[in-house]
């Protein structure tokens, strides 16, 4: 385990997007997940794309929010959450709905609390923004957490389509 005086929470600023691909890619490279890149060349692509987004997006959208957990200088943790108004529905009637994307913590900062705090932080941003309700996906290993800190388990599938590009 790796030492740190000071966790601080904050929004990811430029200074943070290296840290963040990086995190990221322990969920994107080398998983199992339908998600996950199977080669050198999408390795490239996701994280160009990743980066250009991040630069685009959160620079001007006032919908999305890149928590950081920084230690030292150090970026240890994150989590990406966005908002989209959807048509309502009887388990969101204002249409506002959240989506947590990516919740990582470097291993050496596992277990210590730090994805309960990063989601503590993301729910407080969407209530302020008067989200009706949240939804994400987990990976096994983070539903114990998502579960202690008030998320049930849907009975809706998921399905993905992947865009004509992607199917090539």
């Amino acid at each position: 385990m790796s030492r740190c005086d000071e966790i601080v929470l904050r929004p990811a600023t430029s200074e943070h997007f290296d840290a963040v691909i990086e995190l990221r890619a322990l969920l994107l490279e080398g998983s199992e997940a339908n998600y996950a890149c199977v080669s050198v060349e999408e390795r490239k692509l996701w994280r160009d794309a990743y980066s250009a987004w991040l630069r685009d997006v959160l620079s001007r959208s006032q919908t999305t929010q890149l928590l950081v957990a920084v230690c030292d200088g150090r970026v240890v943790g994150c989590v990406t959450g966005f908002v989209d108004r959807r048509a309502p529905g009887p388990d969101c009637l204002n249409g506002l709905c959240g989506w947590v994307q990516s919740l990582v913590v470097s291993p050496a900062f596992r277990s210590r609390g730090l994805s309960r705090v990063l989601m503590q932080s993301l729910m407080e941003w969407f209530e302020g923004r008067q989200v009706g309700k949240v939804v994400l996906q987990s990976t096994p290993a983070a539903e114990p957490l998502y579960e202690r800190i008030g998320y049930s388990r849907s009975s809706e599938y998921i399905w993905t389509w992947p865009a004509r590009e992607q199917r090539a």
